[in-house]
């Protein structure tokens, strides 16, 4: 997925040296004016997934044809694609690139910060550092300064439940766990603020991509405190002295949608400043994609609804239990699902249920995208649309694999990591698909064809 974005970047950049070469007289100035406004959709017609046949016969023929009838072919495609288009990026395709690079760089520190948090909470690192400073502060350097830390941890209460007899040695790894997790955090805050400015100074920040990054970058720093806010109820004393002390289901819930919804939107907003416009090349795949849209956005809240519902397995810590496959024990539905009053509660905090809940909506995603595969298999649509939906049912299977055998191991670091980056994957690959189904501009409208040219054929 990731190889095909930056096919996509790569075949721009050629595009764009060929024309700055090709632009010393006024015929060919005349002829780069119209390639420019077709740059963007034309890297559309590269191979945009390497699954694709499509692709892969795209560029062979590329290869092996001429300079000026590849340029030709392009500017037919998409001649006029980008008049009356508003971009979010100002100062030409040279600034769209390295506006989309830094965003792509910063939606996949936030996929590290996922995984990274993952591994934190399934090593018990999180509750490790008992307090917390706005402005960060320097991990213990000294045999003083661990001693301090350690005894500030032997006070809370998972070290007194759980890990009680624990030494310093085991302390410094959880504790470097959760730091690192939390200065990865900061880390993305300064990675994302410095060219934000620079790029603002330099003009190519529109107004609405402004307003859009800086919700992203208030929703980042909200981000820590959320954390914080998490931790904080791990550190107060279980209800009953049976209780393991753990996070609030419901905060380690928000926080991690909550990290969610930042790398969507950045993801989205960095797929919006390279690709303006989607894969259009005939109104015939423009109504395919329309129809595919229909069934990609209710499949798409399924896939959201999973994911934010594994949030709630994990903060019930309801992977441990239950661990056979396809029952739940000795029965398909356990006793006790609906014992917690009021009934709503038993969504959230009850394990029989929260677990149960998460493998009917896994199931469910399963379903759903293969019935959407099954229904656009032979619709009229772009190669690119029909690669993603592809990999789309592809990796649903491997999510599902990976979350039958976490279950299955009883939860261990590597698989829950991977389940949950997983996850994340699956998510990344819907919101490619429905960017990829998006209606185009009315000007790139009128210049299509009823029928796909048979150039790729």
């Amino acid at each position: 997925m990731f190889r095909a974005l930056g096919s996509v970047l790569k075949r721009n950049k050629e595009v764009f040296d060929v024309i700055a070469r090709g632009s010393t007289t006024s015929s060919h100035r005349a002829f780069t004016s119209k390639i420019t406004a077709a740059t963007v959709n034309s890297a559309w017609s590269s191979p945009i997934a390497g699954n694709s046949l499509y692709g892969l016969r795209s560029l062979l023929k590329g290869q092996n044809a001429s300079f000026s009838r590849k340029m030709s072919t392009v500017a037919t495609i998409s001649s006029g694609s980008t008049e009356g288009l508003k971009l979010l990026v100002s100062g030409g395709p040279q600034a769209r690139k390295w506006v989309g690079i830094w965003l792509f760089g910063s939606a996949a520190w936030v996929f590290s910060m996922v995984v990274l948090g993952g591994v934190t909470r399934l090593t018990r690192s999180g509750l490790s550092m008992t307090d917390w400073k706005f402005t960060g502060e320097f991990p213990p350097l000294s045999d003083e300064a661990w001693a301090k830390e350690f005894e500030k941890y032997k006070n809370s209460p998972e070290y007194k439940r759980v890990n009680k007899g624990m030494n310093l040695e085991d302390f410094k790894f959880i504790y470097w766990m959760e730091y690192a997790h939390r200065m990865w955090g900061r880390g993305l805050g300064i990675m994302f603020a410095l060219p934000f400015s620079y790029f603002l100074r330099k003009g190519y920040i529109t107004l609405r991509l402004g307003v859009k990054l800086s919700g992203l970058f208030a929703l980042g720093a909200g981000q820590g405190f959320i954390g914080w806010w998490m931790v904080k109820s791990g550190l107060e004393e279980p209800p009953s002295e049976y209780s393991q002390p753990r996070v609030s289901p419901y905060r380690l819930a928000a926080h991690l949608t909550s990290a969610f919804a930042i790398y969507c939107g950045l993801f989205w907003t960095a797929l919006s400043v390279v690709m303006p416009e989607p894969p259009a090349e005939s109104l015939a795949w423009v109504r395919g994609a329309a129809k595919v849209k229909k069934l990609a956005l209710p499949v798409s809240l399924i896939v959201g609804i999973t994911a934010i519902s594994g949030a709630f397995v994990a903060g019930n810590d309801a992977g441990r239990a239950f661990n056979t496959f396809p029952k739940m024990g000795d029965t398909w539905i356990p006793d006790g699902i609906f014992e917690m009053k009021p009934l709503l509660r038993n969504f959230f905090e009850n394990t029989s249920t929260v677990q149960l809940d998460h493998r009917l909506l896994a199931t469910t995603t399963l379903l759903a995208i293969g019935t959407m595969w099954w229904f656009t298999r032979k619709l009229d649509i772009h190669p690119a649309v029909r690669a993603l939906i592809g990999s789309t049912v592809g990796m649903t299977a491997v999510q599902v694999t990976l979350g039958v055998s976490t279950l299955l191991s009883y939860v261990p670091v590597s698989l829950g990591s991977a389940h949950q980056a997983g996850a994340l994957t699956l998510l990344t690959l819907i919101l490619l698909l429905n960017h990829t189904l998006r209606r185009p501009s009315p000007s790139l409208l009128k210049s299509l064809p009823q029928v796909a040219k048979s150039n790729f054929s």
